[in-house]
Protein backbone atom coordinates (compact mmCIF):
# COMPACT_ATOMS: atom_id res chain seq x y z
CA UNK A 1 0.00 0.00 0.00
CA UNK A 2 1.01 3.57 -1.01
CA UNK A 3 3.04 5.41 2.01
CA UNK A 4 0.40 9.00 2.17
CA UNK A 5 1.77 12.61 2.30
CA UNK A 6 0.23 14.83 4.30
CA UNK A 7 -2.24 17.02 2.31
CA UNK A 8 -0.25 20.70 2.00
CA UNK A 9 -2.56 24.15 0.88
CA UNK A 10 -1.27 26.72 -1.16
CA UNK A 11 -1.81 30.33 -0.94
CA UNK A 12 -4.45 29.12 -3.57
CA UNK A 13 -6.36 26.55 -1.14
CA UNK A 14 -6.28 23.73 -3.79
CA UNK A 15 -5.13 21.08 -1.83
CA UNK A 16 -2.37 18.66 -3.32
CA UNK A 17 -2.21 14.75 -1.98
CA UNK A 18 1.11 13.47 -3.12
CA UNK A 19 2.33 9.74 -2.96
CA UNK A 20 5.47 8.23 -2.36
CA UNK A 21 5.29 6.49 -5.77
CA UNK A 22 4.29 9.43 -7.48
CA UNK A 23 6.96 11.80 -6.84
CA UNK A 24 10.54 12.14 -5.18
CA UNK A 25 11.31 14.61 -2.57
CA UNK A 26 14.07 16.78 -3.11
CA UNK A 27 16.72 16.81 -0.61
CA UNK A 28 17.12 20.44 0.62
CA UNK A 29 17.90 19.48 4.84
CA UNK A 30 21.58 20.36 4.24
CA UNK A 31 20.23 24.50 3.54
CA UNK A 32 20.02 26.37 6.40
CA UNK A 33 17.56 28.66 4.95
CA UNK A 34 14.87 25.88 4.56
CA UNK A 35 14.56 24.76 8.35
CA UNK A 36 11.87 28.46 8.23
CA UNK A 37 9.70 25.52 5.73
CA UNK A 38 7.26 22.88 7.62
CA UNK A 39 7.88 19.32 6.66
CA UNK A 40 4.80 19.63 4.79
CA UNK A 41 6.09 22.13 2.37
CA UNK A 42 9.37 20.65 2.33
CA UNK A 43 7.80 17.58 1.03
CA UNK A 44 6.46 19.45 -1.81
CA UNK A 45 9.51 21.14 -3.56
CA UNK A 46 10.28 20.20 -6.85
CA UNK A 47 13.60 22.50 -7.76
CA UNK A 48 14.81 25.13 -5.53
CA UNK A 49 17.95 27.75 -5.47
CA UNK A 50 19.59 29.36 -2.54
CA UNK A 51 21.45 33.09 -3.75
CA UNK A 52 21.75 36.32 -2.19
CA UNK A 53 25.39 37.81 -0.46
CA UNK A 54 24.47 35.07 2.34
CA UNK A 55 22.55 32.19 1.35
CA UNK A 56 19.58 34.16 2.82
CA UNK A 57 17.13 34.00 -0.19
CA UNK A 58 15.67 31.18 -1.92
CA UNK A 59 12.94 30.19 -4.52
CA UNK A 60 11.40 27.08 -5.02
CA UNK A 61 8.50 25.70 -6.87
CA UNK A 62 6.28 23.15 -5.69
CA UNK A 63 4.88 19.53 -7.18
CA UNK A 64 2.00 21.64 -8.45
CA UNK A 65 4.10 24.16 -10.24
CA UNK A 66 3.21 27.19 -8.00
CA UNK A 67 6.39 28.98 -7.09
CA UNK A 68 7.32 30.64 -3.87
CA UNK A 69 9.79 32.55 -2.58
CA UNK A 70 11.37 33.23 1.13
CA UNK A 71 14.25 35.77 2.60
CA UNK A 72 15.61 38.94 3.59
CA UNK A 73 14.59 40.10 -0.08
CA UNK A 74 17.38 42.57 -0.61
CA UNK A 75 16.59 45.33 -3.58
CA UNK A 76 13.52 43.32 -4.33
CA UNK A 77 15.24 40.35 -5.20
CA UNK A 78 11.88 38.13 -4.29
CA UNK A 79 9.94 39.50 -6.89
CA UNK A 80 6.90 40.03 -4.47
CA UNK A 81 6.79 43.88 -5.06
CA UNK A 82 8.38 45.10 -2.13
CA UNK A 83 11.50 45.10 -0.32
CA UNK A 84 10.24 43.09 2.71
CA UNK A 85 11.63 40.34 4.06
CA UNK A 86 9.76 37.14 4.64
CA UNK A 87 10.35 34.43 7.36
CA UNK A 88 7.56 32.11 5.40
CA UNK A 89 7.20 31.28 2.03
CA UNK A 90 5.47 33.61 -0.02
CA UNK A 91 3.77 32.46 -3.41
CA UNK A 92 5.39 34.58 -6.39
CA UNK A 93 1.74 34.80 -8.10
CA UNK A 94 3.14 37.19 -11.30
CA UNK A 95 4.71 33.80 -12.47
CA UNK A 96 1.80 31.42 -11.83
CA UNK A 97 1.66 29.12 -14.82
CA UNK A 98 4.83 29.16 -15.63
CA UNK A 99 7.54 26.40 -15.51
CA UNK A 100 10.98 27.19 -14.57
CA UNK A 101 13.73 26.07 -16.83
CA UNK A 102 16.86 27.30 -15.35
CA UNK A 103 17.73 30.06 -13.28
CA UNK A 104 20.36 32.29 -12.43
CA UNK A 105 21.34 35.29 -10.05
CA UNK A 106 24.10 38.03 -9.40
CA UNK A 107 25.73 39.68 -6.37
CA UNK A 108 22.96 42.73 -5.95
CA UNK A 109 21.52 40.05 -6.49
CA UNK A 110 19.40 40.06 -9.66
CA UNK A 111 17.53 36.95 -10.78
CA UNK A 112 17.25 36.01 -14.58
CA UNK A 113 14.83 33.16 -15.60
CA UNK A 114 13.75 31.09 -18.14
CA UNK A 115 10.99 29.56 -18.77
CA UNK A 116 9.87 25.67 -20.24
CA UNK A 117 8.66 27.35 -23.16
CA UNK A 118 11.82 29.60 -23.53
CA UNK A 119 10.34 33.07 -21.91
CA UNK A 120 13.10 34.97 -20.42
CA UNK A 121 11.43 37.11 -16.60
CA UNK A 122 14.33 39.21 -14.71
CA UNK A 123 13.88 41.02 -11.67
CA UNK A 124 16.04 42.11 -8.32
CA UNK A 125 18.87 44.91 -8.34
CA UNK A 126 19.78 46.67 -11.31
CA UNK A 127 22.06 49.31 -11.00
CA UNK A 128 24.06 48.59 -13.61
CA UNK A 129 21.25 47.41 -16.07
CA UNK A 130 21.63 43.66 -15.55
CA UNK A 131 17.87 43.20 -15.61
CA UNK A 132 18.16 44.00 -19.57
CA UNK A 133 14.95 46.32 -19.39
CA UNK A 134 16.58 49.16 -20.50
CA UNK A 135 16.33 50.87 -17.07
CA UNK A 136 18.55 51.36 -14.18
CA UNK A 137 15.65 51.00 -11.28
CA UNK A 138 15.70 48.15 -8.95
CA UNK A 139 13.00 45.69 -10.41
CA UNK A 140 10.99 44.65 -7.54
CA UNK A 141 8.36 42.32 -10.24
CA UNK A 142 9.14 39.71 -12.52
CA UNK A 143 9.75 41.78 -15.60
CA UNK A 144 9.05 40.01 -18.89
CA UNK A 145 12.35 40.14 -21.47
CA UNK A 146 11.56 40.56 -25.10
CA UNK A 147 14.13 43.27 -26.69
CA UNK A 148 16.00 41.14 -29.62
CA UNK A 149 14.68 38.04 -27.74
CA UNK A 150 11.08 38.19 -29.18
CA UNK A 151 11.65 35.51 -31.35
CA UNK A 152 14.04 33.29 -29.51
CA UNK A 153 13.84 30.08 -27.36
CA UNK A 154 16.21 30.61 -24.01
CA UNK A 155 17.38 27.52 -23.21
CA UNK A 156 20.38 28.53 -20.44
CA UNK A 157 20.71 31.57 -18.48
CA UNK A 158 24.21 32.82 -16.00
CA UNK A 159 24.98 35.62 -14.47
CA UNK A 160 28.04 37.18 -13.05
CA UNK A 161 28.37 39.88 -10.56
CA UNK A 162 26.12 42.57 -12.39
CA UNK A 163 25.59 41.39 -16.00
CA UNK A 164 23.60 38.35 -17.43
CA UNK A 165 24.07 35.79 -20.32
CA UNK A 166 21.27 34.03 -22.15
CA UNK A 167 21.45 30.75 -24.62
CA UNK A 168 19.47 30.41 -26.94
CA UNK A 169 17.96 27.08 -29.05
CA UNK A 170 19.80 27.84 -31.94
CA UNK A 171 22.89 28.68 -30.72
CA UNK A 172 23.30 32.10 -29.91
CA UNK A 173 24.01 34.15 -26.85
CA UNK A 174 23.01 37.03 -25.81
CA UNK A 175 24.46 39.40 -23.18
CA UNK A 176 23.53 42.52 -21.15
CA UNK A 177 24.47 44.48 -17.75
CA UNK A 178 27.98 46.15 -16.54
CA UNK A 179 30.34 46.03 -19.23
CA UNK A 180 33.32 47.54 -17.18
CA UNK A 181 35.72 44.74 -18.56
CA UNK A 182 34.08 43.59 -21.61
CA UNK A 183 32.04 40.86 -20.04
CA UNK A 184 28.85 41.89 -22.05
CA UNK A 185 31.20 41.11 -25.21
CA UNK A 186 30.41 44.21 -27.06
CA UNK A 187 33.44 45.45 -27.97
CA UNK A 188 33.50 48.78 -25.62
CA UNK A 189 33.59 48.82 -21.67
CA UNK A 190 30.06 50.54 -22.11
CA UNK A 191 26.89 49.10 -20.11
CA UNK A 192 24.48 47.14 -22.20
CA UNK A 193 21.16 48.21 -20.87
CA UNK A 194 19.25 45.57 -22.82
CA UNK A 195 20.11 42.24 -24.39
CA UNK A 196 22.51 42.40 -27.36
CA UNK A 197 23.85 39.17 -29.17
CA UNK A 198 27.09 38.22 -28.52
CA UNK A 199 29.42 38.23 -32.32
CA UNK A 200 32.55 38.63 -33.12
CA UNK A 201 34.61 35.12 -33.02
CA UNK A 202 30.73 33.36 -31.93
CA UNK A 203 29.15 34.40 -35.16
CA UNK A 204 29.04 31.47 -37.20
CA UNK A 205 29.42 29.52 -34.38
CA UNK A 206 27.07 27.14 -32.29
CA UNK A 207 27.25 27.84 -29.02
CA UNK A 208 26.23 25.01 -26.42
CA UNK A 209 27.02 26.05 -23.00
CA UNK A 210 27.65 29.33 -21.39
CA UNK A 211 28.89 30.54 -18.05
CA UNK A 212 30.15 33.55 -16.01
CA UNK A 213 32.40 34.77 -13.47
CA UNK A 214 32.40 37.47 -11.24
CA UNK A 215 33.29 39.67 -14.46
CA UNK A 216 34.00 37.25 -17.04
CA UNK A 217 31.95 35.12 -19.79
CA UNK A 218 32.54 31.55 -21.69
CA UNK A 219 31.13 29.95 -24.33
CA UNK A 220 31.51 26.75 -25.29
CA UNK A 221 30.69 25.93 -28.81
CA UNK A 222 29.69 22.63 -30.55
CA UNK A 223 33.13 21.44 -31.55
CA UNK A 224 34.36 21.65 -28.46
CA UNK A 225 36.22 24.85 -28.48
CA UNK A 226 35.87 27.47 -25.88
CA UNK A 227 35.26 31.35 -26.10
CA UNK A 228 35.92 33.69 -23.28
CA UNK A 229 35.62 37.54 -22.66
CA UNK A 230 35.84 40.34 -19.81
CA UNK A 231 38.40 40.55 -16.62
CA UNK A 232 41.49 38.58 -17.02
CA UNK A 233 43.29 40.01 -13.77
CA UNK A 234 43.61 36.38 -12.42
CA UNK A 235 44.44 34.59 -14.98
CA UNK A 236 40.35 33.07 -15.44
CA UNK A 237 40.17 33.55 -19.11
CA UNK A 238 42.99 31.32 -19.47
CA UNK A 239 44.68 33.60 -22.41
CA UNK A 240 47.93 33.42 -20.86
CA UNK A 241 47.84 37.38 -19.58
CA UNK A 242 46.11 39.22 -17.09
CA UNK A 243 44.49 41.84 -19.66
CA UNK A 244 41.45 42.17 -20.36
CA UNK A 245 39.33 41.04 -23.61
CA UNK A 246 36.26 43.05 -25.03
CA UNK A 247 35.20 40.74 -27.53
CA UNK A 248 35.06 36.55 -27.54
CA UNK A 249 38.64 35.14 -27.98
CA UNK A 250 38.99 31.34 -28.53
CA UNK A 251 41.27 29.57 -25.62
CA UNK A 252 43.89 28.31 -28.02
CA UNK A 253 45.67 26.48 -25.21
CA UNK A 254 42.86 24.02 -25.51
CA UNK A 255 43.17 23.03 -29.29
CA UNK A 256 42.92 19.85 -29.80
CA UNK A 257 40.29 19.23 -26.90
CA UNK A 258 36.78 18.53 -27.17
CA UNK A 259 35.11 20.66 -24.19
CA UNK A 260 31.52 19.77 -22.77
CA UNK A 261 31.03 22.19 -20.12
CA UNK A 262 32.41 25.14 -18.56
CA UNK A 263 32.20 26.60 -14.81
CA UNK A 264 33.36 29.82 -13.21
CA UNK A 265 34.00 30.41 -9.51
CA UNK A 266 34.90 33.75 -8.43
CA UNK A 267 37.86 34.26 -10.46
CA UNK A 268 38.75 30.86 -11.55
CA UNK A 269 37.47 28.60 -14.13
CA UNK A 270 36.95 24.90 -15.03
CA UNK A 271 35.90 22.78 -17.90
CA UNK A 272 35.03 18.94 -18.49
CA UNK A 273 36.43 17.64 -21.56
CA UNK A 274 34.13 15.04 -23.47
CA UNK A 275 36.84 12.05 -22.33
CA UNK A 276 35.63 13.26 -18.52
CA UNK A 277 38.93 15.09 -17.90
CA UNK A 278 39.47 18.33 -15.95
CA UNK A 279 41.23 21.10 -16.66
CA UNK A 280 41.45 24.53 -14.26
CA UNK A 281 42.76 28.11 -15.10
CA UNK A 282 42.73 31.34 -12.98
CA UNK A 283 43.06 32.52 -9.21
CA UNK A 284 44.09 30.01 -6.55
CA UNK A 285 43.99 31.90 -3.63
CA UNK A 286 42.01 29.42 -1.74
CA UNK A 287 43.74 26.34 -4.01
CA UNK A 288 40.43 26.59 -5.72
CA UNK A 289 42.31 25.14 -9.13
CA UNK A 290 42.57 21.93 -6.77
CA UNK A 291 46.99 22.09 -8.24
CA UNK A 292 48.40 21.17 -4.96
CA UNK A 293 49.50 24.76 -4.31
CA UNK A 294 47.85 28.08 -4.21
CA UNK A 295 49.41 29.91 -7.55
CA UNK A 296 47.62 31.45 -9.93
CA UNK A 297 47.50 29.60 -13.59
CA UNK A 298 46.87 31.80 -16.27
CA UNK A 299 46.93 28.89 -18.95
CA UNK A 300 44.70 25.48 -18.55
CA UNK A 301 46.08 22.99 -16.42
CA UNK A 302 45.10 19.20 -16.56
CA UNK A 303 43.80 18.17 -12.62
CA UNK A 304 43.85 14.79 -11.35
CA UNK A 305 40.71 14.44 -9.32
CA UNK A 306 40.25 10.45 -9.20
CA UNK A 307 41.43 8.04 -11.84
CA UNK A 308 37.51 7.79 -12.78
CA UNK A 309 36.07 9.41 -15.45
CA UNK A 310 34.22 12.80 -14.45
CA UNK A 311 31.01 13.52 -15.23
CA UNK A 312 30.38 16.69 -13.70
CA UNK A 313 31.87 19.94 -12.68
CA UNK A 314 30.25 22.87 -10.37
CA UNK A 315 31.63 26.41 -9.54
CA UNK A 316 29.93 29.35 -8.29
CA UNK A 317 30.55 32.84 -9.54
CA UNK A 318 29.92 34.35 -5.58
CA UNK A 319 32.30 31.80 -4.25
CA UNK A 320 35.75 30.40 -4.50
CA UNK A 321 35.09 26.95 -3.97
CA UNK A 322 35.07 23.96 -6.69
CA UNK A 323 32.98 20.74 -6.94
CA UNK A 324 33.00 17.13 -8.98
CA UNK A 325 31.41 14.23 -9.32
CA UNK A 326 32.71 10.91 -11.15
CA UNK A 327 31.06 8.31 -12.80
CA UNK A 328 30.89 5.91 -9.92
CA UNK A 329 29.24 8.32 -7.89
CA UNK A 330 32.33 9.91 -5.68
CA UNK A 331 31.88 13.68 -5.18
CA UNK A 332 34.70 15.79 -4.75
CA UNK A 333 35.22 19.78 -3.10
CA UNK A 334 38.13 22.19 -2.92
CA UNK A 335 39.35 25.30 -2.86
CA UNK A 336 37.48 27.55 0.49
CA UNK A 337 35.74 25.64 2.08
CA UNK A 338 34.63 26.44 5.47
CA UNK A 339 37.24 28.61 5.39
CA UNK A 340 40.15 25.94 5.18
CA UNK A 341 41.88 26.05 1.73
CA UNK A 342 41.75 22.66 0.21
CA UNK A 343 44.41 22.61 -2.31
CA UNK A 344 43.50 18.61 -3.72
CA UNK A 345 40.73 17.56 -4.55
CA UNK A 346 38.89 15.85 -0.98
CA UNK A 347 36.56 13.28 -0.72
CA UNK A 348 33.35 14.21 0.49
CA UNK A 349 30.58 11.46 1.59
CA UNK A 350 28.32 13.20 -0.28
CA UNK A 351 26.16 12.19 -3.51
CA UNK A 352 25.77 15.22 -5.25
CA UNK A 353 28.11 18.74 -5.59
CA UNK A 354 24.98 20.86 -4.38
CA UNK A 355 25.48 19.46 -0.78
CA UNK A 356 29.06 20.68 -1.29
CA UNK A 357 27.86 24.17 -1.64
CA UNK A 358 25.46 23.92 0.86
CA UNK A 359 27.81 22.55 4.02
CA UNK A 360 30.93 24.17 2.38
CA UNK A 361 30.47 26.80 0.36
CA UNK A 362 31.05 30.97 1.47
CA UNK A 363 28.09 31.88 1.09
CA UNK A 364 26.04 28.63 1.36
CA UNK A 365 24.67 29.40 -2.33
CA UNK A 366 22.93 26.94 -4.94
CA UNK A 367 25.60 26.56 -8.31
CA UNK A 368 22.66 25.54 -10.19
CA UNK A 369 19.08 25.23 -9.95
CA UNK A 370 18.76 22.36 -7.83
CA UNK A 371 15.91 19.49 -9.30
CA UNK A 372 14.46 16.33 -8.61
CA UNK A 373 16.11 13.66 -10.27
CA UNK A 374 13.29 12.31 -13.22
CA UNK A 375 12.28 9.18 -12.34
CA UNK A 376 11.57 7.41 -15.01
CA UNK A 377 10.03 4.29 -13.75
CA UNK A 378 6.78 2.88 -14.72
CA UNK A 379 4.34 1.35 -12.57
CA UNK A 380 2.44 -1.39 -14.32
CA UNK A 381 -0.72 0.30 -14.38
CA UNK A 382 1.25 3.43 -15.90
CA UNK A 383 3.16 1.12 -18.89
CA UNK A 384 -0.57 -0.27 -19.57
CA UNK A 385 -1.78 3.03 -19.82
CA UNK A 386 0.76 3.74 -22.21
CA UNK A 387 0.02 1.08 -24.31
CA UNK A 388 -2.95 1.25 -25.14
CA UNK A 389 -3.94 1.86 -28.71
CA UNK A 390 -0.17 1.44 -29.74
CA UNK A 391 -0.31 0.20 -33.17
CA UNK A 392 3.57 -0.79 -32.46
CA UNK A 393 3.21 -3.05 -29.81
CA UNK A 394 -0.92 -4.55 -30.59
CA UNK A 395 -1.48 -8.01 -31.76
CA UNK A 396 -5.11 -6.94 -32.52
CA UNK A 397 -7.04 -4.15 -34.46
CA UNK A 398 -11.05 -3.38 -33.90
CA UNK A 399 -11.87 -1.71 -36.84
CA UNK A 400 -15.19 0.52 -35.89
CA UNK A 401 -16.90 3.23 -38.14
CA UNK A 402 -14.07 2.87 -39.99
CA UNK A 403 -11.11 3.26 -37.78
CA UNK A 404 -9.02 1.20 -35.89
CA UNK A 405 -8.40 0.77 -32.32
CA UNK A 406 -5.07 -0.92 -31.16
CA UNK A 407 -4.89 -3.46 -28.51
CA UNK A 408 -3.82 -6.39 -26.91
CA UNK A 409 -5.32 -10.09 -27.01
CA UNK A 410 -3.11 -10.90 -23.63
CA UNK A 411 -4.71 -8.38 -21.92
CA UNK A 412 -8.09 -8.25 -23.13
CA UNK A 413 -8.75 -11.92 -22.25
CA UNK A 414 -6.98 -10.91 -18.86
CA UNK A 415 -9.44 -7.92 -18.07
CA UNK A 416 -12.24 -9.21 -19.57
CA UNK A 417 -14.85 -12.52 -19.31
CA UNK A 418 -16.19 -11.64 -23.24
CA UNK A 419 -12.83 -11.52 -24.67
CA UNK A 420 -11.64 -14.86 -22.87
CA UNK A 421 -14.23 -16.57 -24.62
CA UNK A 422 -14.60 -14.69 -27.92
CA UNK A 423 -10.91 -14.59 -28.61
CA UNK A 424 -10.00 -18.15 -27.49
CA UNK A 425 -9.63 -19.44 -30.66
CA UNK A 426 -9.61 -16.38 -33.03
CA UNK A 427 -6.19 -15.99 -35.12
CA UNK A 428 -7.12 -13.06 -37.59
CA UNK A 429 -5.64 -9.55 -35.75
CA UNK A 430 -8.95 -7.70 -37.43
CA UNK A 431 -12.52 -7.65 -35.14
CA UNK A 432 -15.13 -5.63 -37.12
CA UNK A 433 -17.21 -4.35 -34.75
CA UNK A 434 -20.77 -2.92 -35.79
CA UNK A 435 -23.28 -2.72 -32.66
CA UNK A 436 -21.29 0.26 -30.88
CA UNK A 437 -19.97 3.51 -32.00
CA UNK A 438 -16.64 4.30 -32.41
CA UNK A 439 -16.40 6.25 -29.17
CA UNK A 440 -18.12 4.27 -27.20
CA UNK A 441 -16.42 0.84 -27.89
CA UNK A 442 -12.91 2.89 -27.82
CA UNK A 443 -13.73 3.86 -24.39
CA UNK A 444 -14.66 0.54 -23.54
CA UNK A 445 -11.02 -0.77 -24.45
CA UNK A 446 -9.71 2.14 -22.84
CA UNK A 447 -11.37 1.36 -19.47
CA UNK A 448 -9.53 -2.28 -19.66
CA UNK A 449 -6.58 -0.76 -19.67
CA UNK A 450 -7.13 1.75 -17.08
CA UNK A 451 -9.58 1.15 -15.26
CA UNK A 452 -11.65 4.72 -15.85
CA UNK A 453 -13.49 6.57 -18.63
CA UNK A 454 -13.81 9.64 -19.83
CA UNK A 455 -16.70 10.42 -21.68
CA UNK A 456 -19.82 12.58 -22.19
CA UNK A 457 -22.94 11.76 -19.99
CA UNK A 458 -24.54 10.79 -23.52
CA UNK A 459 -21.69 8.54 -24.54
CA UNK A 460 -21.64 7.41 -21.37
CA UNK A 461 -25.50 5.94 -22.06
CA UNK A 462 -24.30 4.24 -25.14
CA UNK A 463 -21.23 2.56 -22.70
CA UNK A 464 -23.68 1.47 -20.40
CA UNK A 465 -25.88 -0.55 -22.98
CA UNK A 466 -21.87 -1.75 -23.80
CA UNK A 467 -20.95 -2.52 -20.14
CA UNK A 468 -24.71 -4.30 -19.62
CA UNK A 469 -24.12 -6.68 -22.83
CA UNK A 470 -20.74 -7.88 -21.40
CA UNK A 471 -22.12 -7.80 -18.42
CA UNK A 472 -19.24 -5.67 -16.57
CA UNK A 473 -20.57 -4.76 -13.55
CA UNK A 474 -18.05 -2.10 -12.44
CA UNK A 475 -18.03 -0.09 -15.72
CA UNK A 476 -22.15 0.08 -15.46
CA UNK A 477 -21.31 2.17 -11.97
CA UNK A 478 -18.55 4.09 -13.39
CA UNK A 479 -21.11 5.07 -16.16
CA UNK A 480 -24.06 5.33 -14.21
CA UNK A 481 -21.99 7.94 -11.71
CA UNK A 482 -21.06 9.73 -15.09
CA UNK A 483 -24.64 10.45 -16.15
CA UNK A 484 -25.79 11.69 -12.67
CA UNK A 485 -22.81 14.08 -12.60
CA UNK A 486 -23.67 15.01 -16.17
CA UNK A 487 -27.35 15.62 -16.10
CA UNK A 488 -29.29 19.02 -17.12
CA UNK A 489 -32.02 19.83 -18.26
CA UNK A 490 -31.51 19.63 -21.76
CA UNK A 491 -31.05 15.84 -21.28
CA UNK A 492 -32.18 14.96 -17.98
CA UNK A 493 -35.61 13.32 -19.91
CA UNK A 494 -32.78 10.90 -21.97
CA UNK A 495 -30.96 10.33 -19.50
CA UNK A 496 -33.43 9.24 -17.16
CA UNK A 497 -35.34 6.80 -19.65
CA UNK A 498 -31.36 5.58 -20.81
CA UNK A 499 -30.87 4.48 -16.81
CA UNK A 500 -34.56 3.09 -15.98
CA UNK A 501 -33.88 0.94 -19.17
CA UNK A 502 -30.48 -0.10 -17.80
CA UNK A 503 -31.73 -1.03 -14.29
CA UNK A 504 -29.87 2.02 -13.14
CA UNK A 505 -33.00 2.51 -11.01
CA UNK A 506 -31.27 0.28 -8.22
CA UNK A 507 -29.35 3.20 -7.20
CA UNK A 508 -32.66 4.87 -6.60
CA UNK A 509 -34.04 7.11 -9.99
CA UNK A 510 -34.27 10.17 -7.83
CA UNK A 511 -30.81 10.12 -7.59
CA UNK A 512 -30.13 11.48 -11.10
CA UNK A 513 -32.79 14.52 -10.36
Amino acid sequence: MEEELPLFCGESGKPVQATLSSLKMLDVGKWPIFSLCSEEELQLIRQACVFGSAGNEVLYTTVNDEIFVLGTNCCGCLGLGDVQSTIEPRRLDSLTGKKVACLSYGSGPHVVLATSEGEVFTWGHNAYSQLGNGTTNHGLVPCHISTNLSNKRVIEVACGSYHSLVLTSDGEVFAWGYNNSGQVGSGSTANQPIPRRVTGCLQNKVVVNIACGQMCSMAVVDTGEVYVWGYSGNGQLGLGGSGNQPTPCRVAALQGIRVQRAACGYAHTLVLTDEGQVYVWGANSYGQLGTGNKSNQPYPTPIIVEKDRIIEIAACHSTHTSAAKTQGGHVYMWGQCRGQSVVLPHLTHFSCTDDVFACFASPAVSWRLLTVEPDDHLTVAESLKREFDNPNTADLKFLVDGKYIYAHKVLLKIRCEHFRSSLEDHEDDIVEMSEFSYPVYRAFLEYLYTDSISLSPEEAVGLLDLATFYRENRLKKLCQQTIKQGICEENAIALLSAAVKYDAQKNSASGFA
